[in-house]
């Protein structure tokens, strides 16, 4: 029996190894066992540089890593502090505070001055720093009293000061394919720091794992881990089973308190599920949007793409039948980034029923794919003197031209429209080859559904108003 499974039974005292999770036993300890993100790891890239301590002349640059869960941020930091023998400070800005960086520089400071080591400041969620506390970081980074790798999941463009952007290097890390996943958990199944080969994956419970995971790597591990113990746990007490032991599909069913889904996220049935959430939606199929967004759910499907997918649906097929569809999508597509699963799951079902239940009209949607039809037809004559801008120079030069091409007639001048009684300027807005044309013909034509029946009226009487139909 494995040290890790004899301490969890009792039949060994448990050591700091085999208490700590798997996922952080099995963190990478070099640049050659991380797995993903071989863009921002390739020969001479500067997160590479700065892995191996190759600076230049300048010295190492701080870094900010922004990246999904699980995608290597705070491994990446360790190898920076440890590939060139540097000290290695970590802070969560969920609990740090000025007074704990500031502790930090005067660390850093004795190290560098006594012993002539820099030191890596590893700060995670940086976005949850307010503006004063990453203002604190600002001296320690310019002087390069620290070498800070500042981890965080939201945008730094929204979420850190320019100042401190400015300084740094930004680099983007993503989530782990699922072959990517599979090497991961291989590795920790046959590591002596991980299973140490007392345990082998069958082939369907990989699949799920690499599923549930979502491409995050420490997901993938706590699962495997917990399945680990059940499949331990199904062995009779007092029994000498035989190694390796299965992990089966049934054990990370259990482990991970989900069904396994029959859906792979990068082959047909990825698209043919999110196929049948946006038509269900768009057939006014409330239940069977909702089966689908629990089927994407419940693979494993990153919410942000369903989120995206739902924002679209709410434009192309509701559109101005229900214009507050997209304001909830475009609401439930922000909160997804903010909250995340599981909470999100709610979210995403708020907008799925909005959408489900709402009145359609797809006439926003033919008319764009009709206009541009036309402008890829070469339908694109000039733009009418009167509304062409003045404000920059060689305006007026460009009128009189035009003036004198069309024989000497003086262009129309513009008509304010909100100096007409209505509100409405009944001038030529197309071009002149389209003018004509669309006398007889409309991009947008509402339907009667929904708010746009309200829109009929209006768009009638406007149309009269520019001399048209």
């Amino acid at each position: 029996m494995s040290d890790l499974f004899a301490a969890a039974s009792g039949d060994v005292p448990p050591t700091d190894a085999t208490m700590r999770p798997l996922a952080v036993r099995m963190r990478p300890r070099t640049i050659e066992e991380v797995r993903g993100q071989g863009d921002v790891l390739r020969q001479g890239s500067p997160l590479r540089r700065l892995i191996e301590g190759s600076g230049g002349a300048a010295g190492p640059l701080s870094a900010i890593l922004w990246g999904p869960p699980g995608t290597g941020k705070t491994t990446l930091a360790n190898l920076v502090a440890t590939a060139a023998d540097r000290e290695f400070v970590e802070l969560s800005a969920v609990t740090a505070g000025v007074k704990d960086v500031r502790a930090v520089m005067d660390a850093a400071n004795r190290a560098r001055d006594l012993y002539g080591r820099q030191t890596v400041l590893f700060l995670d969620e940086i976005h949850r720093f307010t503006k004063a506390q990453q203002d604190a970081l600002l001296p320690g980074v310019e002087n390069r009293q620290v070498i800070l790798v500042a981890a965080t999941t939201e945008n730094p463009s929204f979420s850190v000061i320019a100042p401190l952007l400015s300084r740094s290097m930004l680099i983007t890390l993503t989530s782990l394919t699922d072959e990517e996943v599979a090497d991961v958990l291989d590795a920790a199944a046959a590591d002596e720091r991980g299973l140490a080969a007392e345990f082998v994956l069958a082939d369907d419970a990989r699949d799920h794992l690499v599923r549930m995971s979502g491409g995050d790597a420490r997901r993938a591990l706590t699962a495997l881990e917990a399945a680990a113990g059940v499949a331990q746990d199904g062995i009779p007490l007092g029994a000498e089973p035989e190694r390796p032991v299965t992990i089966t599909l049934t054990d990370t069913e259990q482990a991970i308190a989900h069904a396994a889904v029959r859906y792979d996220r990068a082959g047909d049935q990825h698209y043919d599920v999110a196929s049948a959430l946006i038509k269900s939606m768009r057939g006014s199929d409330v239940d069977a949007a909702l089966h689908y967004l629990a089927r994407m759910l419940e693979a494993g499907e990153d919410p942000r793409f369903i989120a995206r997918r739902i924002v679209i649906a709410a434009s192309e097929d509701v559109g101005m039948g229900d214009p507050t569809a997209l304001q909830t999508a475009v609401a439930a597509m922000h909160a997804v980034a903010q909250i995340g699963m599981p909470e999100a799951r709610i979210i995403l079902a708020q907008a799925v029923v909005h959408n489900a239940l709402a009145p359609k009209s797809n006439a926003a949607y033919v008319g764009i794919n009709e206009a541009i039809a036309d402008v890829r037809a070469g339908k694109v004559g000039a733009v009418p003197v009167h509304l062409r801008g003045s404000g920059y120079a060689g305006a007026e030069r460009i009128k009189q031209a035009s003036a004198k091409a069309s024989g000497g007639v003086k262009a129309k001048a513009y008509v304010y429209a909100h100096d007409e009684p209505d509100g409405v300027s009944a001038q030529q807005y197309l071009p002149d080859d389209l003018q004509a044309a669309m006398q007889e013909h409309s991009y947008y034509r509402p339907t009667d559904r929904g708010f746009e029946a309200r829109l009929q009226e209006r768009w009638t009487w406007l149309r009269e108003r520019l001399g048209r139909g």
